[in-house]
């Protein structure tokens, strides 16, 4: 019997005990954890009112090499790609005849002005008339345009560079019959490039010469080609409703090529403004809402008028205020009125254009 009674005593014991640590575990349970969510700082950054085209290259300058007369090559003085200046002797023609005549003319120009020297003394004492001396002046006239149009003919057979550029690929050979029209090489100024792209006609009042454009190339990825536009097409194209508009690159390692595509970016305007990522943004229907962290770490809802977007990043117009501290993560674990623990972000940082690669 005692031992009974002993062992419902400690049941006893064990019972109330449990029935008093009961309350307290499930006030434990009850207890909400604070959570965690990654905040950035509200402030201004640059942004800029851009226009998307696609465009295509052209030479500053370009020409195709054709000769003036019909003759045989007689010697190329260039290889294919060549660097050249202008005044560089591309292609020599038989010239043997015009040599020899331009020879002739001078020998009849400096006959006659002999004869001219010896007769003058003769007019001046009234020996010959002046007659005579008017008809040798006459004679040497005509003697040095001939001597200029044999000249000509001789200078037809030299091509020269007519600006500094880089030669395209040879298409004849020494010994060639070529004639105008036939094409020997091309020439291309690439020192500076144009660029045309089309923009839509709306976008005609925020052109002007002088707006910056930047533009990339599939066979440089990475890198940003920065110019300026220097002049816009008088025209509207009636079936696309754009105008032509002209840049120009600077290209000083001549990597750029007539012909290849670039994707360009015009540059309406430059403004700051603040901007957020757009992880911070909670659309609700046709409203913009964003979670502020205030003073006591509470979460507080606030509305916000949105402008443009770009690269994940999102214009704010109104709605918050610089150095306010907004929710750029961990927006779904947390309510308004909520309690929460900050973690400031150091990876969000708004990037323009102008921080990546430029051309050099």
């Amino acid at each position: 019997m005692k031992k009974i009674m002993i062992t419902g005593a400690i049941v006893a014991s064990a019972w109330f005990g449990y029935q008093a640590m009961q309350p307290k575990v499930m006030e434990t349970s009850r207890v909400k954890l604070v959570p965690n969510v990654v905040i950035a700082t509200v402030q201004m950054a640059p942004v800029r009112d851009e226009v998307e085209a696609i465009g295509t290259n052209k030479a500053y300058e370009s020409v195709t090499i054709t000769p003036k007369v019909t003759d045989v090559v007689t010697s190329l003085k260039f290889d294919d790609g060549d660097i050249v200046k202008k005044g560089d002797l591309l292609v020599q023609l038989q010239n043997a005849e015009q040599i020899a005549k331009v020879k002739a003319a001078q020998v009849k120009v400096a006959d006659n002005q002999r004869e001219l020297a010896r007769i003058s003394s003769l007019v001046s004492s009234r020996t010959v008339a002046e007659l005579e001396r008017d008809r040798l002046q006459t004679l040497i006239d005509t003697t040095r345009a001939e001597l200029e149009q044999a000249q000509s003919a001789l200078n037809d057979r030299s091509i020269v560079a007519p600006f500094n550029g880089r030669l395209g690929l040879r298409q004849v050979s020494v010994g060639s019959l070529v004639s105008p029209g036939t094409e020997i090489t091309t020439l291309d100024d690439i020192s500076k490039i144009k660029l045309d792209f089309s923009v839509p006609e709306r976008f005609i009042q925020d052109l002007q010469p002088g707006k910056q454009v930047e533009a990339k190339a599939v066979a440089f990825p990475v890198e940003i080609f920065k110019g300026k536009v220097i002049s816009i097409d008088s025209r509207v194209n009636p079936t696309t409703r754009a105008v032509i508009v002209r840049a120009e690159i600077p290209n000083p390692k001549l990597r750029l090529l007539p012909g290849m595509l670039m994707k360009v970016k015009l540059i309406k305007r430059s403004r700051e403004a603040i901007m957020l990522p757009e992880s911070a943004i909670i659309p609700l229907q046709k409203s913009h809402y964003v979670y502020s962290v205030n003073s006591d770490n509470v979460i507080e809802r606030k509305a916000v008028q949105i402008g443009i977007r770009t690269r994940g990043w999102v214009e704010i117009l109104d709605g918050l205020e610089i150095g306010e501290n907004v929710v750029i993560r961990g927006l779904l674990k947390v309510r308004p009125g909520d309690t929460v623990k900050t973690q400031v972000s150091e990876k969000f940082t708004y990037l323009t254009e102008d921080d990546a690669e430029p051309n050099v």
